[in-house]
């Protein structure tokens, strides 16, 4: 009978230390009216130079800009060359596209090796 005597008083108390809190929440002030010293135009110029500026949040954004590498090569050349690879008629070719992982010798290819590497025995690869 104790026991449920202690434990029934203690609930009680909690129950009153409980009640006895007030809930306090914070009151309505409106609407938050703010004055601006800028016209409308000033502001209007302000945003059309943030919208045309470098992203300040992009990946690298501080660190400036790179310099060109310089190169020995002519622009026209380097073209030339591309222009070449481009409609070469072998560029596109895997390896792995081939019986036995071999080109044929009518593709013409130069500049494929024998290799055995990951298990491949007289397989090739190109450079």
């Amino acid at each position: 009978m104790k026991l449920s005597r202690i434990a029934s008083a203690a609930s009680f108390s909690i129950l009153a230390a409980l009640v006895g809190v007030q809930a306090h929440a914070e009151e309505y002030q409106g609407v938050l009216q703010t004055h601006s010293t800028l016209a409308r135009s000033d502001v209007r110029a302000q945003a059309v130079a943030a919208a045309h500026a470098a992203d300040p949040y992009a990946d690298g954004a501080s660190s400036g800009v790179v310099a060109a590498l310089p190169s020995t090569l002519d622009r026209s050349a380097v073209q030339a060359e591309a222009r070449a690879l481009a409609h070469a008629p072998a560029q596109n070719l895997y390896v792995e596209a081939f019986v036995n992982s071999r080109v044929p010798a009518q593709y013409g290819i130069h500049g494929v090796l024998p290799t055995r590497q990951a298990g491949i025995a007289d397989g090739v690869t190109l450079r």
